[in-house]
């Protein structure tokens, strides 16, 4: 079996910190993550630079603008990072014949529907984050032939900002938070998200070709208040803080960028093409709740 080395676009969000620990238990897999000032996206010198110095077999982009409320202000700034970046990457691995994978988002999609989304339903996104993101796809795909875009939602991990570590922190300091309970979706780890990119990228170098856009979110469905009741309850298990939920509206915390109330996606054809997928929602929690709290000290 052939070595594999992989090029990360993005070095400091939760998807790339999660692949350079995936990788590690992968002797097969050399994978190199790079960010600013060594590759940046918005830069198709940079980009170019980097694929020559990599020579890598193929690049995923972990690399965006992901301020969702911030974006409603940062156009420019948004559409530099999702679509002018991928752009380019695409660019850059079409000129070398190499694969890319692309991840995007749930947002490309109105919230609108009532059943898990295929990745064919018509997207119609609510904000300027879900615009860039949809634009990013659609460059991609016009781009590079050889690609792969792989759409998730809600996620958290050990590394980064995001929702199960902010409740930790939240409720070191309050019996009770406010959560939403009528936006739906699956919190998918992005620790399991690095797994299932590594056996994507295995089964490209061992000749699958199935190039498309694909979801890609864990099992299951739920709201995020009882997220939130998830994590209190894996973190007591751990003597950590916990907090009663109580369960809100949307229009009881509005924010600059309507979010999608249904952000269910139906990953059937990612199983049936590659074999993998992610576990159920509630699988990663109390390993990662523990992880989280142990790195607190």
């Amino acid at each position: 079996m052939s070595q594999l080395r992989i090029l990360v676009a993005g070095r400091s969000g939760q998807v790339a910190q999660s692949l350079v620990e995936a990788a590690k238990a992968r002797p097969g897999i050399e994978l190199i993550a790079m960010g600013r000032p060594d590759l940046d996206i918005s830069d198709q010198a940079s980009v170019d630079q980097a694929v020559a110095d990599i020579d890598p077999d193929m690049v995923i982009n972990a690399a965006a603008y992901t301020a969702v409320d911030k974006a409603e202000e940062e156009r420019e700034a948004a559409f530099d990072g999702n679509k002018a970046g991928p752009r380019h990457l695409a660019e850059a691995t079409a000129a070398n014949e190499l694969p890319l994978i692309h991840i995007s988002t749930d947002y490309v999609f109105d919230g609108q529907g009532e059943r898990p989304y295929k990745e064919g339903d018509p997207t119609a996104p609510l904000g300027v984050y879900g615009e860039s993101k949809l634009a990013g796809e659609r460059v991609v795909t016009g781009t590079n032939p050889r690609h792969l875009i792989l759409r998730t939602a809600w996620v958290y991990g050990a590394y980064g900002a995001n929702f199960l570590k902010t409740m930790l922190r939240v409720a070191e300091s309050r019996d009770e938070l406010s959560v939403v309970a009528d936006q739906r979706g699956a919190p998918t780890s992005s620790h399991a998200i690095a797994e299932v990119l590594l056996d994507i990228a295995e089964g490209i170098r061992d000749g699958k070709d199935a190039w498309g856009v694909y979801h890609m979110a864990a099992q299951g469905e739920t709201v995020w208040a009882d997220f939130a009741e998830a994590i209190f309850e894996a973190s007591a298990q751990h003597g950590g803080p916990s907090a009663a939920v109580k369960h809100i509206p949307s229009s009881e915390y509005p924010t600059p960028a309507a979010r999608p109330a249904y952000s269910v996606l139906d990953s059937s054809k990612l199983k049936d093409a590659f074999g993998t997928q992610i576990p159920h929602w509630r699988d990663p929690i109390e390993g990662i709740v523990a992880r989280v709290l142990s790195e607190k000290g």
